[in-house]
C-alpha cells in the first residue's frame, strides 16, 4: 500500500470537516512527506483527547488510537513533550463539542 502524504492527508482532513461545519486548525506544521500525525479534538468544556496513528504488526494496517484523554491542558503538555524530541511531528486540532473527528472514515 503507498502511504498517503501528511500534508495531503490534512488538507483533505480538514476539508472533510470543514463540510460538517467543524473547525480545526493546524497547530505545528511537520514534515510534509513523513512527519508523523497527532490530532488533539478539544470538545470545548477544558477537555479534549489526543490521537495518534498506529501501526497494527499483525494486519500490517494502520488505525486511528486514542492515547490520552484529559484536562486540555494535560493533553497539550502531552503534545509539547513529543514536539520537544520529534521535530517532523504535525499537529492538528479539531474543535467539536460533539467530540467528532471523522479519523476512522
Amino acid at each position: 500500500m503507498i502511504a498517503l502524504k501528511t500534508e495531503i492527508f490534512v488538507k483533505a482532513h480538514i476539508k472533510r470537516l470543514e463540510l460538517h461545519g467543524i473547525p480545526a486548525y493546524v497547530i505545528h506544521h511537520g514534515d510534509d512527506d513523513a512527519g508523523d500525525l497527532l490530532v488533539k479534538l478539544s470538545t470545548l468544556d477544558g477537555q479534549a483527547s489526543l490521537f495518534r496513528r498506529e501501526y497494527d504488526m499483525e494486519t500490517g494496517e494502520r488505525h486511528w488510537s486514542c492515547v490520552l484523554t484529559s484536562r486540555e491542558t494535560e493533553v497539550d503538555d502531552s503534545i509539547k513533550k513529543q514536539r520537544s524530541f520529534d521535530p517532523d511531528l504535525w499537529v492538528l486540532e479539531i474543535e467539536d463539542a460533539k467530540g467528532r473527528h471523522f479519523l476512522d472514515l
